[in-house]
């Protein structure tokens, strides 16, 4: 809960410590927490949610079969099965929505790139700065953009010869598609990772990139929503890192020396 406000904190801990069924309505949490539907919004919505509606339908369910099963006795390799399955299921529609020349040509503009923003927030948020993490360590001059203020600044002052992504599971975050479209309109190259196929992204980015999903996937009630994200980040980072594999190394090593522990233990690079 590190980059959430104080009030966002209080607002988390309220639903952390609640062990009842109650009124969860916006406005009876809003009067019994002294904030504002506003902010329970914004909450959800940093929260990887669309609003504040789906994040209280999932919490209630989630509530609702804790109480309801405390007593129960559960079969972990059940959940353990369930979970691989998923993951068998989002790695495989991976590779049927895979294009390989979208790919190459996305890579292609993201190693011309002088610099790159990486848009996201909730879930797509956690991925961006996955994204900024892995590929500063090999050379790239990368940030993540988790904030919707600082969004609406980067279309504003994006140069031409950066490169902005966007990741939105749902295709339905309009801060990010939104700072897409704007950037686009300056002539930066944008593009949109997301598992929407409305060909109305289209409109918003120079490419829309395909990602797997599944049913409730973004309400995270069984895996990560930030997976589908983090496989094709995987199949990205795996190519560029192959192409120029000496300078890249040189620069990983370089970034893992300074981020070694005072034994001065070695890392060495893999791709």
């Amino acid at each position: 809960m590190t980059d959430m406000t104080y009030v966002e904190q209080s607002i988390a801990q309220y639903f952390i410590d609640n062990q009842v069924k109650s009124n969860f309505s916006s406005k009876e949490v809003a009067s019994l927490l002294y904030t504002s539907e506003a902010t329970l919004s914004r909450f959800a919505k940093k929260c990887g949610y669309k609003g504040y509606r789906e994040l209280i339908y999932s919490y209630e369910r989630d509530l609702e079969s804790e109480i309801n099963g405390s007593q129960t006795e559960k079969d972990v390799g059940h959940f353990a099965h369930a979970v691989t399955v998923s993951y068998q299921k989002l790695i495989q529609e991976s590779l049927s929505l895979l294009d390989t020349e979208q790919l190459r040509d996305f890579i292609s503009h993201l190693s011309q790139a002088h610099q790159v923003k990486v848009l996201g927030l909730g879930h797509s948020g956690f991925a961006a700065r996955e994204f900024q993490l892995r590929f500063m360590r090999i050379g790239l001059d990368v940030a993540a953009v988790t904030d919707t203020q600082v969004m609406k600044m980067t279309a504003v002052l994006a140069d031409p010869d950066s490169c902005l992504l966007g990741f939105s599971l749902s295709g339905r975050t309009t801060e990010v598609t939104d700072t897409l479209q704007a950037a686009r309109a300056r002539g930066v190259y944008t593009a949109l990772f997301t598992a929407n196929p409305s060909v109305a992204l289209n409109a918003c980015c120079d490419q829309c990139i395909r990602l797997p999903s599944l049913e409730d996937l973004d309400t995270g009630s069984r895996i990560s929503p930030q997976l589908p994200l983090l496989i094709y980040l995987d199949i990205i980072y795996t190519y560029y890192f192959a192409n120029d594999y000496y300078l890249k190394s040189e620069k990983l090593r370089a970034t893992l020396s300074a981020l070694a522990d005072e034994r001065g233990h070695g890392l060495e690079p893999k791709p």
